[in-house]
């Protein structure tokens, strides 16, 4: 469902898929390719949410925000399997794993990759092309060219599992 919230109405290119009994509310922006998976909330009642093209949202996500502290999510980013997002920033290429936290402030640089189950406190920062996991969440090591690899193939198939979905959606 889509919902406007007092005078903000999500705003949503054509191209992006929408599974069934996903909620997107209020001061949201979602450009071209991407996919919002099932039973996931996408809440811009407090404060701006931006997500990037070719992003990959996938079932029973959470992406809310602070007063004061939008949620920024770059390009051909994945956001795994029930993963929490709050008033922070996801830099392009990113992957955060099934599970994982990233809480206000915090920024995960440019193709990191955030491990299943982490938790990335408030205002930390993680660096670009780095593996980092744990509660909290700390750098293990710089990623290589097989992990980069799997990434990109990871934003490719969902993009195009969205659009075989969004054909489905068109023929109901």
């Amino acid at each position: 469902m889509i919902y406007p919230y007092q005078d903000k109405q999500p705003k949503i290119d054509p191209s992006v898929f929408i599974a069934d009994y996903a909620t997107i509310t209020g001061d949201v922006t979602i450009e071209a390719e991407t996919t919002i998976w099932f039973n996931t909330v996408i809440r811009g009642d407090v404060s701006p949410t931006k997500i990037g093209k070719r992003v990959s949202i996938q079932d029973n996500c959470c992406l809310h925000q602070s007063p004061s502290y939008p949620l920024i999510i770059e390009d051909e980013v994945t956001v795994g399997h029930q993963v929490t997002l709050h008033s922070c920033t996801i830099r392009n290429h990113a992957l955060i794993g099934m599970g994982s936290i990233i809480l206000d402030g915090a920024e995960i640089g440019e193709g990191a990759f955030i491990g299943a189950g982490s938790l990335v406190p408030p205002g930390k920062v993680i660096p670009p092309h780095c593996l980092a996991m744990g509660r909290p969440a700390k750098v293990v090591r710089e990623l290589n060219e097989t992990d980069k690899k799997d990434m990109a193939r990871i934003v490719r198939e969902y993009v195009e599992k969205g659009k075989y979905y969004k054909t489905l959606q068109h023929n109901k």
